[in-house]
């Protein structure tokens, strides 16, 4: 039995994230598809919620984007070690204009939005120190295909 780690979400706001997340796949399979770039932690990748069927198919879709001219996934292994900005989650969004750039921390009472351009600086500085921590993009594909293989 699996202990829920989230609780359930009201019909709502059940809507309101499902739709947001299909917004969001327009940007990866739009026309006109924006870079993305991802680095994704070892631990996240061997998490289970729902179980290893469903980790496994997560895992394979991944791998599916991966392939993708316009995304890049990196990993880092546990092997690794300490990082730069473990044990937390944060999304970087960038563009042609940098005054427009945003980075989001996701924390306990919720989402945290930076777009002060001091704070940006170090940011932007994280993301390409994680960048160099991780695997190349080849490797990374490796390394989640093994992950998968082996759930």
């Amino acid at each position: 039995m699996y202990l829920q780690a989230v609780p359930e979400f009201s019909p709502q706001d059940l809507e309101h994230r499902v739709s947001h997340r299909i917004k969001r796949q327009a940007i990866l399979y739009g026309d006109d598809p924006a870079p993305y770039r991802a680095v994704i932690h070892e631990a996240a990748l061997r998490m289970r919620f729902g179980g290893r069927s469903v980790a496994r198919v997560q895992l394979h879709h991944l791998l599916k984007l991966s392939e993708l001219e316009h995304v890049s996934i990196l990993t880092i292994p546990f092997a690794v070690g300490s990082y730069p900005g473990s044990g937390q989650t944060a999304y970087f969004s960038h563009g042609p204009v940098p005054q427009l750039d945003t980075a989001q921390l996701d924390q306990a009472h919720g989402m945290t939005f930076i777009d002060a351009e001091a704070q940006l600086a170090q940011y932007r500085m994280l993301f390409d120190r994680l960048e160099a921590t991780a695997l190349g993009e080849a490797e990374s594909r490796d390394f989640i295909h093994d992950i998968a293989e082996n759930l």
